[in-house]
């Protein structure tokens, strides 16, 4: 089977669309991909018989820890990414054999929420991310703070005085900005006193490090709303094995661009589907991830509201990833 060109990823219209190409990209997956391939395999299923995305095997995120999930072979020219992990955890390593496709990917999904990066400044605290190697998040917004062309854009690490004065001069020009950052950052920023307006997007992306105690959603928005003077608190949902990106413009509500989707698994039965407003694991369909695999079960718990709507509700512990170890060493 040939490659499936990239470009017609991020030209899906329709449901038909996305199903047509799910189903090319899994029959080329199954051949190219070894470890999808071994996975699928110890299902009884005939892969010929698949018409719908709904009923194809998803990959459980564990194995990017420990296989290089990957079609064909790594290659010496192929982009690593890895997620953070403490010392007694093993990081995912998700490689990339064309980055091209990912920031066609992190690119197109951006101006489908927010529109053209030009348009905007964008300030970003990533502490951490910055502080290592091999983040997907910092590549990306390292393109878009250069594509936003602002001179006031870039990263911050711990220079609140600096961030300040930069907020306040965004402020008074009435730029449109954007002001992304880790969760801890953004409320030790929310308790330097800075007061923020109608022309900025306040965009966390979670993670307290161990900086803070950890805060519920319903805690965490409403805190950073008053104390930066803003109506709403916009959230990126992304991670090391994916090559896109669910935004949410406020009120926890998470939406997909159209060449991904994201579909409940029951909890008891990880291979069956759980029904719509049912909580259970996200299993997500990113067709960016042509290279790697595009049919991921997460330990992320959430619940699908319609239209593609859903919500995020904390994550699996590793006693409940049951019937998803399959094969993981």
């Amino acid at each position: 089977m040939r490659v499936i060109d990239s470009d017609k990823l991020f030209s899906v219209k329709s449901e038909e669309d996305f199903n047509n190409l799910a189903l090319q990209i899994f029959h080329y997956q199954l051949l190219n991909n070894k470890v999808y391939n071994a996975f699928v395999n110890q299902f009884s299923i005939n892969s010929n018989e698949i018409k719908h995305y709904t009923e194809i095997p998803f990959l459980p995120i564990e194995f990017f820890k420990s296989q290089e999930v990957i079609c064909g072979y790594r290659k010496s020219s192929d982009v690593i990414f890895t997620s953070s992990s403490t010392t007694s955890q093993i990081p995912s390593r998700h490689i990339v054999s064309n980055i091209s496709v990912y920031e066609k990917s992190f690119l197109k999904g951006f101006e489908y929420f927010y529109g053209n990066p030009n348009e905007y400044a964008i300030i970003a605290l990533l502490p951490d991310y910055l502080e290592r190697k091999g983040s997907s998040l910092v590549y990306m917004f390292d393109k878009l703070i250069k594509l936003s062309n602002n001179n006031k854009s870039g990263f911050f690490i711990n220079d609140y005085p600096k961030v300040k004065s930069v907020l306040s001069e965004l402020k008074k020009s009435n730029q449109k900005t954007i002001l992304i950052g880790v969760t801890y950052a953004l409320l030790d920023l929310a308790e330097e006193g800075v007061e923020l307006s109608d022309n900025f997007i306040v965009m966390e992306t979670g993670g307290m490090k161990g900086k803070r105690k950890e805060l519920l959603k319903e805690e965490l928005h409403p805190f950073l709303k008053e104390k930066l003077n803003v109506s709403l608190i916009h959230s990126e949902y992304g991670m090391t094995e994916l090559l896109s990106q669910a935004y949410s413009k406020g009120n926890g509500l998470f939406a997909c661009p159209p060449w991904m989707k994201v579909l409940v698994r029951d909890i008891e039965d990880p291979i069956s589907i759980a029904k719509q407003g049912k909580t259970g694991g996200l299993n997500i369909i990113d067709l960016a991830n042509i290279n790697s695999c595009s049919f991921i079960a997460t330990q992320d718990l959430g619940r699908l509201n319609s239209d593609q709507i859903f919500e995020l509700m904390g994550r699996f512990d590793n006693s409940d990833m049951r019937g998803c170890n399959l094969m993981v060493e």
